[in-house]
């Protein structure tokens, strides 16, 4: 890959990965700092990366450093800790967005990250299981359990709104 098509790959793709890091960590700093680290070390690599799996790489790259991060500071519990009082919205409410934000953060990490990918970034099943390191039917559990929860968390729509 040449420089230019490096620039190009992080003028176009920058925005993506950064929402992505924040939906996962919530932390406007340290998902700017994961999204430097991966464009530094996609730099690093910038030699043996073709432009045209340069979203790929780039994806797997700050997810990967993302989970080295999360792993490292080690703040989200399990969904088994938690009660399950606790996992459950019955009030109702109006802002569906802060409740869905809610629901997300109380997902298992890798759950919550295929269902961002695939929900709000669109990639494909496949996609997804090159970023993650999983296989595509593994991909399909992880997501089908997590809207499972998103919608036994969530409720009706009646109660939401």
């Amino acid at each position: 890959m040449t420089v230019q098509e490096y620039n190009r790959c992080v003028d176009l793709y920058s925005d993506s990965l950064y929402r992505f890091v924040l939906k996962n960590i919530r932390d406007k700093d340290k998902a700017k700092d994961i999204v430097q680290d991966t464009f530094e070390k996609m730099w690093l690599k910038v030699s043996e990366t073709e432009a045209t799996n340069a979203k790929s790489y780039m994806f797997t790259t700050g997810y990967r450093t993302m989970i080295d991060y999360l792993r490292k500071d080690k703040r989200q519990g399990t969904m088994e800790e938690a009660p399950m009082i606790v996992l459950s919205h019955n009030r109702q409410y109006s802002d569906l967005k802060e409740i869905l934000n809610e629901a997300l953060n109380k997902l298992p990490e890798i759950q919550k990250s295929v269902v961002l990918l695939r929900d709000y970034e669109g990639y494909s099943y496949e996609e997804i299981g090159a970023i993650c390191g999983l296989k595509e039917p593994q991909v399909k559990v992880y997501i089908f359990r997590a809207r499972t929860f998103l919608k036994n968390y969530i409720g009706s729509i009646e109660k939401v709104v």
